[in-house]
This record gives structure tokens, C-alpha cells and sequence, in this order.
């Protein structure tokens, strides 16, 4: 069994990693204290340990990877959480993001369309720390209808368009982060929905995420 450890080493280096997203334009100090917060080397294989808290994505099972910190940050900041925000999230992978989030104040109900990594949620480490997380096995491109409407959606793969069902699911007033097209690089777009269900859309910088495919798989 692994040990988990977060030592004053790794405190230095998350002071590190933080410092470096500031000089890259994350200007929300809520961001920045939850990510300074989290121990980014528990969501990684202990191999990946000494380098955890590089600026970088690194490989996570079934071909998905944890998204580089910058990526993580850019994405909440556009979010805007507030505590108490109501997110659905679709694409938990490592559950990193999903932590960001919660540490923020979130409650986020996060859908995970890969069987092993959703079964992996199980034994999260910190998963007592963060009753505000709720794991759900489906297909993002469905959402939650049950549990909706949301104060925030955040997808964190490529989708080639922004799913109808997710808008439809977003409070008035509320906001949608979401990498749109296919191909190498997509757009970063905030999308808000208005009071009359028509939406706003806002183009921010390019990103590379792994596809948003529809489906569960296994």
C-alpha cells in the first residue's frame, strides 16, 4: 500500500508551482490558494513524484492523462467559483480538477465515462476531506439531468461542439467552460447562458485536450 505524504519538501514545491502560474497571467487568488492547498503528487503514480509539481501533464490510465496545472487554473479561473456553486464537471480522470473545485467551496458532481477510472474514485485518498465530490459513471455528453440545473459546467476533454444537453442543464446566469473543435488545438470558450436561453460565448486562448467521446466504456 502506498504511502501518502505530504512533506514540508512538497509544500516548497507547490509555493513553486504556484509563483509560476501568477507569472503566467492566473491573477484569482482563490485558485491559486486551493491549488497551493492540494497535494498534486497524491494524484499521480509515486513514480511521478520529484516532478509532480512541473507545469506539465502527465499520463494517467486508459489513455487519459492529468491535465497540466496551467490548464487546470486557467479553466477555474474563467469559472468564477463561488463557495457554494453547484458544478457539474465531465471528464473526472485523475480527480485533480474535480479537488480544485471542492477546495474552492464547490460541490461538484463529476461523470466519468471510463470504468476503470471511475472504479478508481473508490479509493481516492482524500476522499473523506471532500464529501463535496459526487462520482457518477456516464456519459458526459448526457450530463446529470437529475441533479441539475448547475451553477457551473466545466468539460474537461475536446468536444468537436458544445453539447446541447449541458446548456440546457446550466442555470440562467450560469457558465460553461469548454475546449470546442477538433484537431490538435481547441478554443477555450465561456459560454453564458441568458435569461431568455439563448447563449453568449466568449473565445479565450488555445489548449490541447484529449477527444470528449460520447458513451460509457466498460
Amino acid at each position: 500500500m502506498r504511502k501518502f505524504e505530504d512533506t514540508y519538501r512538497h509544500k516548497g514545491l507547490r509555493k513553486k508551482l504556484t509563483d509560476i502560474l501568477k507569472n503566467k497571467g492566473i491573477t484569482d487568488e482563490n485558485v491559486l490558494q486551493a491549488m497551493n492547498n492540494i497535494p498534486r503528487h497524491f494524484f499521480l503514480d509515486s513514480a511521478f513524484d520529484e516532478i509532480a509539481y512541473e507545469d506539465r501533464a502527465f499520463p494517467i490510465s486508459e489513455g487519459q492523462t492529468i491535465s497540466q496545472p496551467y490548464t487546470v487554473a486557467y479553466q477555474t479561473q474563467l469559472l468564477q467559483i463561488k463557495p457554494f456553486d453547484k458544478v457539474l464537471e465531465i471528464g473526472t480522470g485523475s480527480i485533480y480538477q474535480s479537488t480544485v473545485l471542492a477546495e474552492m467551496g464547490a460541490t461538484v458532481c463529476t461523470i466519468e465515462r471510463q470504468k476503470k477510472l471511475f472504479d478508481h474514485t473508490k479509493q481516492f485518498v482524500l476522499k473523506s476531506k471532500y464529501p463535496n465530490i459526487k462520482f457518477f459513471f456516464g456519459d458526459g455528453y448526457e450530463g446529470l439531468p437529475t441533479f441539475a440545473p448547475f451553477d457551473k459546467v466545466i468539460i474537461t476533454a475536446a468536444a468537436p461542439f458544445i453539447p446541447p444537453k449541458l446548456i440546457a442543464q446550466l442555470k440562467t446566469g450560469g457558465k460553461m467552460v469548454i475546449p470546442v473543435d477538433e484537431g490538435e488545438y481547441q478554443r477555450m470558450l465561456r459560454i453564458t447562458k441568458n435569461a431568455d436561453g439563448t447563449t453568449s460565448e466568449e473565445a479565450f486562448e488555445n489548449f490541447s485536450f484529449v477527444p470528449m467521446l460520447a458513451g460509457k466504456n466498460g
